[in-house]
């Protein structure tokens, strides 16, 4: 990897790590502490994510025009200096109004620091040519609760939730953000035929080819989140009433982030052999499949853990579709704009998914969760299949 490639995937996958893991994975760790000091049900607490969610799908747009305006970098800038004092917010708060305003302002830190102007930076230096270096920085992203989740309980040890979120605070004053402002003051070496590249459409599509398009990746990939994000809050909870003791369902769970980092790697070391709609592909027929198994076969060990395995290798490689399928049918100049309309649904989708799913399993059973899920998949897998059919017309896949 080129020392150049290696410094902004570092400089990023780090604040990544600890973006996510210190706003969207920490209440794993806190939240329950944070319900019973500030007298609030563990529901309350929790719905803090949905709040962010929200937030950060309501500002998906607003997001492309930052980045357009003032480029990736600076916006990652304002999103680690909005992350920190969304922090020191939901630190100070003694009640539901100051927890909730911690949340909505970590919300809009989200949408400025977390993913899509991530890979865009990638995108602004790379062009057409960033598709790899985005599934690195995915690989190295996906373990943020792995490293965070003991150091945030580490920290809660030995100063309690709220000294450990002034932490947090302060890592995004001091590491994420002179980082970000770094990559903002650093030139992109990109020649005159490279950014000419960049304004090159990959296919040949009309307008009103390219709105269809749009609106198929966004119908694909909420629903992908929907399954995914639905299910994997309580994976642990499908797994033992499919027949799993408690200490299966939990080796089996810990394997699922196992099998989706793993996913990602492999779509990487395929490399140009791959692409996004071949990735987008074979994740949701895996995420299809994944259900079908407990819904059709008796529940043992074996079939539990090829349930696990296809749910999160399907996971991971849908991920990956999810982040560079605007680049197979969008200009590499385009790609900010574009992914950041994406986020709208996608992140309704991540919001409402584990409320959904939960609902549907404790009212209806895991029979109907189950089938709804696979819904969820199959729909994914044909509009993916319809993006392949108009790419193959149009010109070639990318």
């Amino acid at each position: 990897m080129p020392l150049r490639r290696l410094a902004l995937v570092a400089s990023l996958a780090l604040c990544q790590i600890l973006g996510w893991g210190t706003t969207f994975e920490m209440p794993a760790v806190f939240g329950r502490a944070m319900a019973t000091d500030l007298g609030m049900a563990n529901e309350l607490a929790f719905a803090g994510l949905t709040v962010m969610m929200l937030m950060m799908a309501a500002l998906g747009p607003f997001t492309g025009r930052l980045i357009a305006r003032h480029g990736a970098a600076r916006t990652l800038a304002l999103g680690s200096l909005t992350m920190g004092a969304g922090l020191l917010v939901l630190a100070a708060a003694q009640g539901i109004v100051l927890y909730g305003l911690g949340w909505l302002i970590l919300g809009f830190g989200g949408a400025c620091g977390l993913s899509v102007p991530s890979y865009a930076a990638v995108v602004e230096r790379e062009g057409n040519g960033a598709k790899r270096t985005i599934g690195i920085l995915m690989i190295f992203t996906g373990l943020s609760s792995a490293i965070c989740w003991p150091l945030l309980s580490l920290a809660s040890d030995a100063v309690g939730w709220r000294g450990a979120l002034i932490g947090a605070a302060v890592v995004q004053f001091l590491v994420c953000l002179p980082a970000h402002l770094a990559l903002a003051r650093m030139p992109i070496q990109r020649s005159a035929e490279d950014r000419a590249a960049d304004l090159v459409e990959p296919l040949t599509l009309s307008p009103a080819q390219a709105r269809i398009a749009f609106a198929l990746i966004a119908l694909a990939t909420a629903l992908a989140s929907l399954m995914t994000f639905g299910l994997s809050p309580i994976l642990l909870h499908v797994l033992e009433v499919s027949g799993a003791t408690p200490a299966l369902a939990l080796q089996l769970g810990s394997l699922r982030a196992v099998f989706g980092i793993a996913a990602r790697a492999v779509d990487v070391v395929l490399g140009k052999r791959s692409s996004p709609l071949t990735t987008g592909l074979a994740g949701t027929a895996m995420l299809t499949a994944a259900p079908l198994i407990i819904l059709f076969t008796e529940g043992t060990p074996s079939t539990l853990f090829a349930f696990v395995a296809l749910y999160g290798f399907g996971s991971g490689v849908t991920t990956i579709a999810r982040a560079l399928l605007p680049l197979s049918f969008f200009s590499a100049s385009r790609f900010a704009q574009q992914s950041a309309r994406l986020a709208l649904p996608q992140n309704l989708a991540n919001a409402t998914a584990p409320v959904l799913m939960t609902a549907v399993i404790d009212r209806a059973g895991l029979t109907a969760g189950l089938t709804l899920a696979t819904l969820f998949a199959a729909t994914a897998f044909v509009a993916i299949l319809a993006l392949a059919v108009m790419a193959r017309r149009s010109g070639r896949l990318h």
